[in-house]
């Protein structure tokens, strides 16, 4: 078999509502939420960027217009800083519009995640491509997107990002049913089960929000019905696609999934108790803030008492 196209386009889903973070999300979407001095939409685009994908979708929403402003130019800002002479802040949002190139396509209607996949598909086209959710990133000395791409290339079909969590945790998650192969670090995804009950899902191993999708994941999209929460889920569409036969005409026509086992550091934004965890990450390991920040957060955790720690 011939190896596979090369991936060259990203498609970030950034539609969502931020209900768990109201009222902060009212008028500025959940994926501007700043880690630190930088929203967190950003990093999951330097992501793309940094594994050769600088041709990036966003599906957006109404009220998502904050996201479009960012990643362009802001003369008027520029032109204030140059004027100040803060050469780093003005390197710092000129950074932000080169990144890659951004395009931009709305999801109607909060129809699900496969939908919003399935919005991509005129800006796709007949290619595969990446999906990268818009409310975590991996650290960015993790190259799991990198690791991806390679194993699309070895393998074909689809793949997607696994990580093991302790069993009462998989209900939040779509689970893979897996089996090893000559690889360490891949498996062959046999079964994909969406929010399972505890107790009932077929391993430890979730599905994180990295994915690389063959492009017969549109036409399985089209005909996928609603799922769980009445939405149409990409976890049923790979599901679909993970139970065609691996044969070799079944490669060729996009069939198979395959899961990358990641073990690395991946940061989640997407609730309340996580985001906080990732500032504070964040800040713990900034060279210009961690030397003030760490002897202040030891002290302050000191000065708690004991119920409160």
């Amino acid at each position: 078999m011939a190896h596979p196209p090369p991936v060259t386009k990203a498609v970030i889903p950034a539609a969502g509502l931020g209900t768990r973070f109201v009222p902060a999300t009212k008028a500025m979407p959940k994926e501007m939420l700043p880690v630190i001095d930088t929203p967190a939409i950003q990093y999951v685009v330097e992501e793309a960027a940094a594994a050769g994908l600088t041709n990036v979708l966003m599906v957006t929403a109404r009220n998502k217009a904050n996201i479009e402003d960012h990643f362009d130019r802001n003369i008027e800002l520029e032109e204030v800083l140059e004027a100040k002479g803060d050469e780093d802040g003005l390197a710092s949002i000129r950074a932000s519009s080169e990144i890659a190139s951004m395009h931009y396509v709305r999801q109607g209607q909060p129809l699900g995640l496969g939908h919003a996949v399935l919005c991509a598909a005129q800006h796709v086209g007949n290619e595969p491509f990446a999906v990268l959710l818009g409310d975590d990133f991996i650290d960015a000395r993790d190259k799991l997107l990198q690791r991806m791409l390679e194993v699309r290339q070895q393998y074909g079909g689809s793949i997607v990002a696994l990580m093991e969590v302790e069993p009462e945790l998989v209900s939040a998650y779509g689970v893979a049913s897996i089996k090893p192969t000559d690889t360490e670090d891949v498996v062959a995804i046999t079964d994909l089960v969406e929010k399972p009950q505890v107790g009932e899902a077929p391993s430890n191993w979730i599905v994180v929000g990295r994915y690389v999708c063959d492009p017969a994941i549109f036409d399985v999209l089209r005909v996928t019905k609603p799922g769980r929460g009445g939405e149409i889920q990409l976890t049923d569409a790979l599901r679909t696609l993970a139970r065609t036969d691996r044969s070799e005409g079944a490669r060729q026509d996009g069939g198979g999934v395959h899961g990358v086992l990641f073990r690395g550091r991946r940061y989640d934004t997407g609730n309340k108790l996580d985001y906080l965890q990732t500032v504070i990450r964040f800040a713990c390991e900034r060279p210009d803030i961690a030397p003030e920040f760490v002897p202040w957060l030891r002290g302050y955790l000191a000065s708690l008492s004991p119920d409160n720690r």
